[in-house]
């Protein structure tokens, strides 16, 4: 707490404030709880830049976001500094830092102030920055208190990369309810060994994991002995019924929740409890949290009855404040609510085909665009056939998602072109220096040429499975 008022008063000296975009370039550590937490007390938002990510996509969030400052240390620095922002080191400036006063600075952030922009995948090949304000993140995070009830004798397992929005409630809920926050190491994420056994040194009672990855960590020697586990909270991809199932087996006495949200909606805005015993047929995402509201329109923006498919919007205090610098954007997916007696509130279009149950709770049913999940990461298509058309040789590209063996899903990119076109290891190469790892396919197909339907449209169902072998 002193460290991070300390980072304040020098984010402050420098002139951050309400509004006032912060860049945070470092590996997951104490460190970066303190960044975070710096950052917000000086009244300032801060925009994740992950440090595996390429260097010109780093560039282009601090730029497109107007940072005025990067918080990194002195072996990352070399990723941010070619940009506009001030750079402060951790390490080089601790100097700098140990001067400032310990004690808290004045409070200038309101509820409605910008908190955090996290970027994602942006079907026009170029990412999108999504803001929340204060008011969303604390409902969010008070809903979950109020759910589940942390103690002193709690502890959250923080593994979720930091430019995720499942990080918030992993660093932030912990720290306002007493509880302790165990930080994974940097890259411990993608270990089911390491969390195994990170959890039971640590007697870790809470832990998120996206379904692709609980899959793997039930099954992984030593899960099945962790006294201290009691409650596994899924997100950010479809939960299978047999996912729930195996853990329910694997892990006598823990409690499987699964929770829906965007990245647009202060994290999560539906949750359902995976109940013990009963034959399940479907995982529901569950009823709206505390202060939100779930619409399931027709292409009319009217409400379809029980059973029928429709498109789910999301109404109420946690809805974002859009996309920054992007107000076409914002506009065509933040609409004005129109069953809300609240003047200016609005709803945010998902993008999400679903349907209500006739018990109250929603059913996910998939996407009604090219947006994609894979692993948990928020992908879209769109952005990742951009990039691929840029390589050299390419002249018409393909992304898909393929599932071609069970629990193997895998992004495939298709390519038509030259020679040049035709060398994976160049492909990859090329797409590496742009593109997140998780959006970089594993799988290049050349074709001679993309298959159309009678109408001369781009049929994806008939793009060829990869030889794998």
């Amino acid at each position: 707490d002193a460290q991070a008022n300390q980072l304040a008063h020098q984010l402050r000296a420098w002139g951050v404030g309400p509004e006032s975009r912060v860049g945070v370039c470092l590996e997951r550590s104490a460190q970066l709880v303190v960044t975070l937490l710096g950052v917000l007390k000086a009244g300032g938002a801060y925009v994740p830049l992950e440090p595996s990510y390429p260097r010109e996509r780093l560039k282009g969030m601090v730029e497109d976001t107007g940072a005025t400052v990067v918080v990194t240390q002195r072996a990352l620095e070399g990723l941010v500094t070619d940009t506009s922002a001030r750079v402060l080191r951790w390490d080089a400036d601790a100097s700098l830092l140990s001067a400032q006063p310990r004690t808290p600075v004045r409070a200038l952030a309101g509820p409605d102030s910008l908190a955090y922009v996290l970027f994602t995948s942006g079907s026009t090949g170029r990412p999108k920055g999504a803001m929340n304000a204060h008011r969303g993140v604390v409902n969010r995070l008070r809903w979950m208190q109020h759910e589940y009830g942390l103690t002193a004798e709690d502890a959250v397992l923080q593994k979720t990369p930091f430019s995720f929005d499942v990080s918030v409630w992993e660093f932030f809920w912990p720290l306002m309810t007493g509880a302790r926050l165990v930080v994974a190491r940097p890259g411990g994420h993608q270990e089911p060994a390491y969390l195994a056994r990170l959890m039971a040194e640590q007697r870790v009672t809470t832990v998120h994991f996206v379904p692709s990855m609980l899959r793997a960590f039930v099954e992984e020697p030593g899960a099945e002995r962790l006294p201290s586990l009691k409650r596994v909270v899924c997100s950010g991809e479809a939960l299978p019924v047999e996912s729930v199932r195996r853990t329910q087996e694997r892990l006598p006495g823990v409690e499987v929740h699964n929770l829906y949200g965007p990245t647009e909606a202060a994290v999560d805005v539906s949750a359902w409890t995976c109940p013990r015993g009963e034959a399940l047929r479907r995982v529901p995402i569950g009823k709206p949290i505390a202060n939100t509201t779930l619409y399931v329109l027709d292409g009319r923006g009217r409400p379809v009855p029980v059973g029928v498919p429709g498109e789910l919007y999301i109404g109420g205090v946690q809805v974002g404040r859009g996309y920054w610098a992007r107000p076409e954007l914002t506009a065509e997916r933040f609409v004005p609510d129109a069953f809300s007696q609240t003047a200016g509130a609005r709803l945010y279009r998902t993008g999400d085909k679903a349907r209500w149950l006739e018990d109250g709770t929603v059913e996910y049913l998939g996407r009604l665009d090219f947006q994609v999940k894979l692993r948990g990461f928020r992908i879209e298509l769109g952005e990742v056939e951009s990039a691929l058309r840029a390589c050299p040789g390419v002249r018409e590209a393909v992304a898909l998602v393929r599932e071609d063996s069970p629990g193997d899903a895998r992004l495939v990119g298709y390519v038509t072109g030259d020679e040049q076109a035709q060398d994976s290891a160049a492909l990859r190469a090329f797409l590496q220096q742009r593109l997140p790892e998780h959006m970089v396919p594993s799988v290049f197909m050349r074709l001679d040429a993309l298959p159309l339907t009678t109408s001369g449209k781009l049929n994806r169902a008939a793009l060829p499975a990869p030889d794998l072998t």
